[in-house]
């Protein structure tokens, strides 16, 4: 605190003479007080800014001093050593004085274990933690293990978590238990923050039924069209998940009438024994459609017989992920199972290794897409065809749209995976940092086949962080007929986001292939609350429409769902004004000014990767 002498000076100082105590070098005022800056703190006699002074005559910032002892920084390698040797005579000294005991055995027992450890830990060549804090320095690594259960359990908020907060997976384990899942005493949210989301209700509502909310995919060339749930479980291939965990949710697909998305992994027995509908996803690596381990080939007469199959309703085409977008794998041979060499149609036992590469072979530019789109609708039975991506380029979605018009090919169905979308293994870069989200994609693909006049052709499904009825009403309203959601399907099923799936060790047995962690699965339990789950969060998607004056989400527009934006709300066609352009109206460039941007997309260039498309 200042002293009365410079108290007395501040106050009687002239306001010139304030402003340059203010701006004094090494300090900040604030309210005529100086605060020490930092940056400007004296260092103790005898050392550098760069160092701080350890043990009892260390001083906390702020000034105040702590006399305990810095026991880290003193333990070394001698310390380990003398504390070993006092540990040994006393030891000794209680063998010798307490004869033949459990309370001596225990003492030696502990001596030696400590020497063991400290041993160890000096010798190792991995640590530098250990070799320099033999046996202490391995509490860090207990800590650092135990870190994600603690911050989960004693930390967090209710609304801080990531990549889902306590009260959204709190909302999937209420509904597929069946417990209460209202909320008391109002909304935790603050409404008016920054991207704060609602729907503008109508005075008129009215009741809107869940048998209503089905969407039929299926184009003009298709002859087996699919009457698709407005919710379905979204990739996650057979080896990912368990083969209770896939079992599982199909058994609940079955039920609930909606269908599950294989994953690039297959057609497993797994999938086929819940008796539920399937979309059969076709990767890179052919899997059940294709031939060779390292380099994969598409195979026509395994496709054939894989996709007449009656629980086969869909195919769709991967292209990208939005966890890994234009990224590849390897499965090891050594983790080829017998029940995965079946699905994936490898030989078993493996001799090589199982290769997924970043691109398709069988295509190799849009034109050439579309053609194997139809290849596999005539060899399906006419079945629903379909392609799966995470935009990355705006002018390649274009693309797409000509090869549509110049080829006279559709495809039934545009899966839209957003970069937020979740998968059991990813380069963090990858995750992170490349690839559209969901909003951005989705918007720009509508877009597109809107201007282009595709729209009435194509079913568009969109995935990415979907889990409540809002978020289903939410991603209507940016243009998805139909949605997908993997995550939430696995909190249904029990997941306690652990973080473990890249770990064979899901505590859970949802993401493993340990035996004993997949017995924690009971199918026809899990699988009831998944069909709970599914059903409560469709229903209530129709209620929020039926809230809005729809008597189907499939009337939702952008003009429905509005954001807060710094001082302003805006709705969804203001932040996404692309989403208003007229059917066809990129084909004649007769979109107006507002839409040049996507306009300069449609004509293929290049620009529009510099620049968003979003006015």
């Amino acid at each position: 605190l200042p002293s009365v002498k410079e108290e007395t000076t501040r106050t009687n100082a002239p306001p010139e003479m304030m402003r340059t105590m203010r701006s004094s070098a090494g300090r900040t005022a604030i309210s005529g007080w100086p605060v020490r800056s930092f940056a400007a703190a004296p260092t103790p006699s005898g050392s550098t800014g760069d160092s701080m002074p350890t043990g009892a005559g260390r001083r906390k910032q702020g000034g105040l001093p702590s006399n305990f002892p810095d026991l880290i920084e003193h333990w070394n390698v001698g310390a380990f050593k003398a504390t070993g040797a006092a540990m040994t005579i006393g030891s000794l000294g209680a063998a010798v004085g307490l004869g033949p005991s459990i309370e001596a055995a225990a003492c030696v027992a502990a001596t030696a274990l400590y020497w063991k450890i400290g041993y160890d830990d000096m010798t190792n060549t991995h640590h530098a933690i250990r070799r320099n804090f033999p046996v202490l320095g391995n509490v860090r690594y207990i800590f650092e293990s135990i870190r994600p259960e603690i911050r989960q359990y004693f930390i967090e908020s209710d609304s801080e978590a990531s990549p889902f907060d306590r009260q959204h997976r709190a909302i999937a384990y209420q509904r597929a238990k069946q417990s209460c899942d209202t909320v008391p005493f109002g909304t935790r949210r603050d409404v008016y923050a920054e991207g704060y989301e609602f729907a503008g209700h109508s005075m008129w509502p009215v009741h809107a039924e869940p048998e209503n909310s089905r969407v039929l995919i299926g184009g003009p060339d298709c002859i087996k069209p699919y009457s698709a749930s407005l919710l379905n479980i979204s990739a996650m291939s057979y080896g990912a998940l368990s083969d209770n965990a896939v079992l599982a949710l199909s058994t609940a697909a079955a039920k609930g009438g909606f269908y599950h998305n294989t994953g690039e992994g297959g057609m497993s027995r797994f999938h086929l024994e819940g008796g539920g509908d399937l979309v059969w996803n076709v990767g890179t690596g052919y899997f059940g459609c294709g031939s060779g381990g390292a380099k994969r080939v598409f195979d026509p007469v395994q496709f054939a017989e894989n996709a007449t199959r009656e629980n086969c309703k869909m195919i769709e085409i991967k292209l990208s992920q939005g966890a890994k977008p234009a990224h590849g794998g390897m499965l090891p041979k050594s983790k080829i199972t017998e029940a995965i060499a079946e699905a994936r149609g490898l030989q078993y036992p493996a001799l090589e290794d199982c290769n997924s590469p970043p691109r398709h072979s069988a295509f190799d530019d849009p034109v050439g897409l579309m053609q194997f789109v139809q290849q596999l609708r005539e060899l399906s039975g006419g079945k629903p065809i379909g392609f799966k991506m995470c935009i990355g380029k705006a002018e390649e979605f274009s693309a797409l749209c000509h090869a549509m018009i110049q080829t006279g090919i559709t495809p039934d169905f545009i899966t839209i995976d957003g970069a937020e979308g979740g998968t059991g293994a990813a380069p963090p870069e990858f995750s992170n940092s490349v690839g559209m989200p969901m909003a951005e994609g989705l918007t720009l693909a509508n877009a597109m086949l809107i201007g282009g006049g595709l729209r009435d052709k194509v079913k568009l499904i969109a995935a990415g962080k979907v889990l409540t009825g809002f978020s289903i009403v939410r991603t209507r309203a940016l243009g998805a007929d139909v949605c997908n959601s993997a995550r939430a399907m696995m909190f249904a099923l029990g997941c306690i986001q652990a973080l473990k799936c890249n770990t064979n060790k899901c505590p859970t047995g949802i993401t493993t292939q340990d035996r004993e962690l997949m017995n924690g699965i009971v199918v026809p339990d899990k699988a009831e609350r998944v069909y709970q789950f599914h059903a409560k969060t469709v229903l209530t998607a129709c209620e929020i429409s039926g809230a809005l004056g729809l008597e189907s989400p499939a009337m939702i527009r952008g003009c429905d769902i509005m954001r807060r934006e710094g001082q302003h709300v805006r709705t969804f066609d203001e932040l996404y004004p692309h989403l208003t352009v007229p059917p066809g109206a990129l084909l004649d460039k007769s979109a107006g000014p507002e839409f040049v941007r996507l306009q300069t997309a449609w004509d293929l260039d290049d620009g529009i990767v510099q620049h968003s498309y979003v006015a």
